[in-house]
């Protein structure tokens, strides 16, 4: 599968490239969790995710602490369901082996 990039642009202005690796809701409002693609992978960001006037969708840096804290205490939460889940495909396809 072809990872989704989107184009954002930074504090300087310039055009940097993402990759999209998740997006989720939190109560109302839709988030996204990006990684440079020229990073190292150990830098992701959390953006909000809003719709301007035409239906496009803007990223967006969460001003707010408490909002901050819940959207990654809820990607957290997603990782760990995603983690709980892959560990027991890998207990099924190790028990389909014997």
């Amino acid at each position: 599968m072809e990872p989704e990039i989107i184009q954002l642009i930074d504090e300087h202005g310039h055009p940097v490239d993402f990759e999209l690796v998740a997006s989720f809701d939190v109560d109302e409002n839709r988030y996204a969790v990006v990684v440079p693609v020229d990073g190292d992978g150990e830098e992701a960001y959390i953006l909000k995710v809003e719709h301007d006037e035409e239906g496009n969708e803007v990223f967006l840096a969460i001003e707010d602490e408490d909002e901050f804290n819940e959207a990654v205490e809820a990607y957290n939460e997603l990782m760990e369901e995603y983690e709980d889940f892959y560990d027991d495909e890998e207990e099924d396809f190790d028990d389909d082996e014997e």
